[in-house]
């Protein structure tokens, strides 16, 4: 095996990419969508604008880029998370659990800055929001290979009201809501899930 001194262009690019990439992540996180600039993001990536141009368009491409790159980490850590899920009826809280990891902490607040700013600008929710859908996607089709006997719409609808749920605890917590509140409706709202299974599969009502 012979050991190369040089890096080659391509591992030279994506060093570059990532660099900006994470920089991106950490100035939303610490600045907010509003005071992110491209000359911050470069003087953290230690890149020049010029290069940052050979790899994004425009801000909404590098925040929407940014975003994607956050996401395909967290995917890779709930789909390793999710092999260790109990089957059946168990595998409802656990996987709510794993959800509400997934979707709060620093992907929850990157993701709540480009989120707000979107509302306003066309070209940014152009940008992310195919990255959204795409990480609803691949989530959901892990979370099938757990629940196998539960009906495909079903499963749909517990799925995006977890994700929406837990969306809100995401930003009740930017917000600085009380941890205790968000536990209780938490474990709450994984006692009103496991019901919605268990009707499904005796054709009971759930909720009660």
């Amino acid at each position: 095996m012979t050991a190369r001194g040089h890096r080659t262009q391509a591992e030279r690019r994506e060093q570059t990419r990532t660099a900006l990439l994470d920089a991106t992540i950490e100035c939303l996180v610490e600045l907010g969508y509003a005071r992110t600039s491209m000359q911050e993001i470069c003087a953290r990536a230690g890149v020049s604008k010029g290069a940052a141009q050979h790899h994004f368009a425009d801000k909404a491409d590098l925040m929407a880029a940014a975003v994607a790159h956050l996401t395909s980490r967290r995917t890779a850590a709930l789909a390793e998370s999710f092999t260790d899920l109990p089957s059946g009826e168990e595998a409802i809280p656990a996987a709510i659990d794993l959800l509400w990891a997934g979707y709060s902490g620093t992907l929850a607040t990157a993701a709540t800055e480009l989120w707000i700013a979107a509302r306003t600008d066309p070209a940014l929710r152009a940008a992310i929001r195919p990255v959204d859908r795409a990480l609803g996607r691949e989530t959901l089709t892990l979370i099938r290979i757990f629940a196998p006997d539960l009906p495909r719409e079903r499963l749909e609808t517990l799925f995006w009201l977890t994700v929406n749920f837990t969306r809100g605890l995401a930003l009740d917590a930017e917000l600085g809501g009380a941890p205790a509140r968000r536990k209780q409706l938490l474990e709450e709202w994984k006692r009103l899930a496991v019901s919605a299974y268990r009707g499904d599969r005796t054709g009971t009502p759930y909720g009660v």
